[in-house]
């Protein structure tokens, strides 16, 4: 390469590449020479931002330049061999992008190409325009192999590439449109994602979604994005205005029936889909409360389209979740061939299953065979938490059959499906390995449970003696199935989940690392143990609120490769599972003593993640931990001092996670308050990066100067009973941490001015909790705006409240989806339809002593269809008898009802009678609270009855 231009002897031919971006021309106008001789070594990057480059060509070396230059373009045939004018120039000059051209001159002389989405459409027109058949070739094999079935997943793919691609094909008329249409329907989540997803066409996105293979997780990810691009193309300006009709053309295209019923409830406000939503509510709670699945009746004639869940041959996620419309015959009509009528044997057996399902037939008896489903490998996650009418049993049956890839089943709150039938699930689903099985944990309150034994009783005995081996008594048990794949299991909150269980768990699933038993209530310290014991893989341990004591400690700290004495007595304990361990949650396990509790902790060098809540945890045992990796701690309610908590985060920089609410003794003695920093918020303040922080006793405005280089990223702060942050404290969260998506203050001194300054600047706040603070807020606060804001919590804390004033909340935070009010006294039955006009997508709402919001019965509240969790307790009198029952039929996901004797008209309350059918026992409990205590039921559709909760006091 060379700065002086070689003046040409007529065996030289000099192509002036001009850029034809003529901004490049008022730059750097230096003349830069290069050969194609040096046509390997040209630098692309450099070259391609100078607006002139002057290529020097030898005309009489025929092999490289003849056969490369002319021979392979037909622009450059006629330029230089004589059919053009131009052809007896020494120097000729070309107007065309200067990178593409450079580009292609290499291709043309052997170099490499490699071709993005980002330089395909300039070398696809260079390819064009000088003739280079080859390029042009090329340039087509690429975006068929990117936009091939075999390539599902965008490789470095840029949207906004490919929307200019699909433009210049369609002003072009060339054939390769379906080739993109096709691709961006098989990746409309990807697409979706993108930032300039609001830049795709209306005619492609229309395109796009009338696809036959288009993927989407569900139909609620479909309706999302389409509302999202309708939201950002709606002024007059953008591309909507030319389409006209448009718009409800493509809502048309949305399967209503099968969105999830909270997104179809909130999207009752939205401007695009109120209609839409409304039909669609209406259709969801319609199927929901259907007994018998006739096809005929539901769809008009048997036109299943509607019905047809987007599963194609490319969906790796199947997620229903939140849809109580989806029951087997509904989900087994997706697995079938499709069809827009299905044949009258068919829909027969369709209905027949319905039936048998709905009289409780065991499910061995049926035959399977008779459905001839369809197979969808790609198929890898199925999601249908909280489908309450879906028999998952039976559901099994079929993910076995049509998904053989399944790897990830998430069932949470499928009340039906008995833990026992597990075994079942690891039988039909061999790759299996993440499972999901969480229920409802309250109303039993485990902290207060003592388990003596669990049927059948395992009893596990360890000899601390150094003289005797160590081998637990262990009763014979013969597991006939085959090992299971699984590594993570979540039984959270199964109190039907017993030792046995445990054991079965523990014999055909070697390979299990993650295990989360919060709130099984019903397996003991025993029983864990040898789940521990026999599972070395085990990294992940989530045991609180269970019976998780000295067995269990013993059992972690064991040497997993030896099972003689002397291992116990080895200083070295890394070959112990507490050493390996990364996850252990045991908050609120209160048969762990002191002494146990320093030998675990003494030994989890490894721990990422520690819960010790509501424990016998002192100050020796946070001074014997020893790790360095943990990135959350949490010791609240416990006896821990500021001390001992520094000490942890002064070896630990990596914590982004510390909770210590309720913990008296962070008290700071007096010459730590005349200092200038607490202990342990200077530790934290000096080396961690903190993203959550929960604190009470101890806490002052002080304490948070201190904190503030620990805060700048944080998502969620807590500040509870014993923190004192004061009115100017508040005032700089929002600086300090710009960041907030989650601020909940308890018994904390708050004003109209601090709440409104939280609002109006923590952009991202999605949860908001003022619990029994000191200082009345006035109507000023509803005027701020907060619409990501998705939970709020106002309990003892606006007294004053008004109609108008939830009225103008409702507008100005119009998103909520959860809404907890408290002492709101001035409120009345006007109220209801304010809460379910403005938030009818709430899935929990609590209302508790806030005036007479009852006073004339339940009403617009049972427009809030979505609803899971209903408090209703001091509203006045007037809830009807048939109260429970009617909300069970009108609101299909719901799980919890919480009301009061001394707010029912008739001092009474009617109970579904499946509910009490199921337990003697559960009767008898009710009778006995009936008249004396307040009553607090855990309702389930399923008919599945569980221990009542009862609050004592009045």
């Amino acid at each position: 390469m060379a700065s002086d231009v070689d003046t040409a002897d007529g065996e030289t031919v000099i192509l002036n590449c001009i850029d034809s971006d003529g901004s490049k021309l008022d730059g750097d106008h230096e003349e830069i020479v290069i050969s194609t001789a040096e046509v390997s070594q040209w630098d692309l990057t450099s070259l391609s931002h100078r607006p002139i480059i002057k290529i020097k060509a030898n005309r009489q070396r025929q092999i490289i330049f003849s056969y490369r230059l002319i021979q392979q373009s037909s622009y450059f045939h006629g330029l230089l061999s004589g059919s053009f004018s131009e052809s007896c120039f020494d120097s000729i000059s070309i107007h065309w992008d200067v990178e593409s051209l450079l580009s292609m001159l290499r291709f043309i002389f052997g170099c490499s190409m490699d071709i993005t989405s980002e330089n395909f459409l300039p070398l696809y027109e260079a390819s064009l325009f000088f003739g280079v058949d080859k390029l042009l070739l090329v340039c087509q094999s690429w975006l068929e192999y990117v936009t091939s079935e075999v390539s599902i997943w965008p490789p470095q793919l840029c949207l906004e590439d490919l929307v200019h691609i699909w433009d210049y094909g369609r002003e072009n008329a060339i054939d390769f449109i379906p080739q993109l249409t096709g691709y961006l329907a098989r990746n409309f989540i990807w697409m979706a994602s993108c930032d300039s997803f609001h830049n795709v066409p209306f005619e492609l996105l229309l395109s796009c979604v009338k696809q036959p293979c288009l993927t989407v997780d569900s139909e609620k990810h479909l309706c999302d994005a389409i509302l999202l691009w309708l939201a950002a193309n709606t002024n007059p300006s953008d591309r909507l205005s030319s389409t006209g009709d448009a718009r409800p053309e493509i809502l048309t295209e949305i399967r209503t029936s099968l969105l999830s019923l909270p997104f179809a409830a909130g999207k009752r406000r939205c401007p695009f889909f109120s209609k839409f939503a409304e039909r669609s509510v209406v259709a969801i709670c319609s199927l929901a409360a259907s007994r018998t699945f006739i096809l005929a009746d539901i769809l008009g004639g048997g036109d299943c389209n509607q019905l047809r869940i987007h599963l194609t041959e490319y969906t790796k996620i199947l997620d229903l979740s939140g849809c109580p419309q989806i029951n087997l015959p509904l989900l087994l009509l997706n697995m079938l061939p499709s069809s827009n009528n299905l044949d009258k044997l068919l829909m027969k057996k369709l209905n027949q299953l319905s039936l048998k399902l709905e009289h409780h037939m065991d499910i061995s008896r049926i035959s399977w065979e008779t459905f001839p489903v369809l197979t969808f490998e790609a198929v890898q996650v199925v999601d249908v938490s909280n489908c309450p009418m879906l028999h998952l049993e039976a559901a099994i049956e079929f993910f076995s059959k049509s998904f053989p890839s399944l790897t990830t089943l998430k069932a949470a709150y499928i009340l039906t499906f008995k833990t026992m039938k597990l075994y079942q699930l690891l039988q039909r689903c061999p790759l299996l390995s993440d499972i999901d099985l969480t229920v409802d944990s309250t109303p039993v309150i485990p902290a207060k449970v003592s388990v003596i034994s669990s049927f059948p009783a395992v009893m596990l005995q360890i000899s601390t003696s150094p003289n005797d081996e160590i081998r637990p008594d262990v009763p014979a048990f013969h597991f006939s199935r085959q090992l299971s794949n699984i590594t993570k299991l979540i039984l959270e909150g199964r109190t039907d989940f017993y030792d046995s269980d445990l054991q079965n768990i523990a014999e055909c699933c070697p390979s299990l690392c993650c295990i989360n038993l919060n709130a099984c209530t019903s397996i003991t310290d025993s029983g864990i143990s040898i789940l521990v014991l026999k599972c070395v893989e085990l990294h992940s341990i989530f045991a609180c609120d269970t019976s998780f004591g000295h067995n269990c400690v013993l059992s972690l700290c064991r040497n997993i490769s030896r099972l003689d004495a002397v291992a116990m007595k080895m200083a070295d304990n890394t070959n112990s599972l507490a050493y390996k361990l990364q996850i252990l949650h045991i908050g609120g396990c209160k048969g762990i003593n002191e002494t146990s509790l320093l030998e675990l902790i003494s030994q989890t060098q490894r721990i990422r993640s520690l819960c010790l809540r509501e424990t016998q945890l002192v100050d020796n045992c946070l001074y014997k931990f020893s790790g360095s990796s943990l990135e959350m701690l949490d010791v609240s309610d416990t006896k821990v001092s500021c001390h001992a908590v520094g000490h942890v985060v002064r070896g630990n920089p990596l914590l982004k996670c510390l909770i210590a609410r309720g913990c008296r003794h962070l008290l700071q003695e007096e010459n730590d308050i005349l200092g200038n920093s607490p202990v342990l918020y200077y530790e934290l303040g000096k080396s961690c990066n903190l993203e959550e922080i929960s604190l009470g006793w101890g806490f002052s405005f002080f304490s948070l100067e201190a904190l503030r280089p620990a805060i700048k990223m944080l998502r969620t702060f807590i500040v509870g009973l014993g923190g004192s942050l004061g009115k100017d404290g508040l005032k700089l969260v929002p600086t300090f941490c710009p960041w907030l998506e989650t601020l909940i203050l308890y018994f904390q001194v708050v004003s109209d001015s601090v709440v409104r300054n939280i609002l109006e600047t923590l952009k991202n706040l999605q949860v908001l909790a003022l619990c029994y603070c000191f200082g009345e807020i006035s109507s000023l606060i509803f005027q701020s705006s907060a619409p990501r804001l998705r939970k709020l919590k106002l309990e003892r804390v606006s007294t004053q409240m008004t109609n108008d004033d939830l009225l103008i909340l409702s507008r100005n935070c119009m998103n909520l989806t959860e809404l907890s009010l408290v002492g709101c006294k001035r409120l009345n039955s006007e109220s209801q339809d304010t809460i379910s006009n403005g938030w009818p997508g709430l899935i929990s709402l609590h209302l508790e002593d806030c005036g007479e919001v009852t006073a004339q019965g339940v009403t617009s509240l049972m427009n809030c269809q979505a609803l899971e969790d209903l408090l209703l307790r001091h509203n006045g009198l007037g809830i009807d008898r048939n109260f429970i029952i009617r909300a069970a039929s009108r609101m299909p996901l719901l799980r919890k009802v919480a009301v009061d004797v001394c707010d029912a008209k008739d001092g009474d309350f009617d109970l579904p009678d499946e509910l009490l059918a199921h337990s003697e026992d559960c009767k008898m409990q009710f009778k006995k609270t009936h008249f004396r205590f307040n009553k607090i039921w855990n309702l389930y559709n399923s008919g599945a009855c569980r221990d009542s909760d009862t609050d004592m006091g009045q």
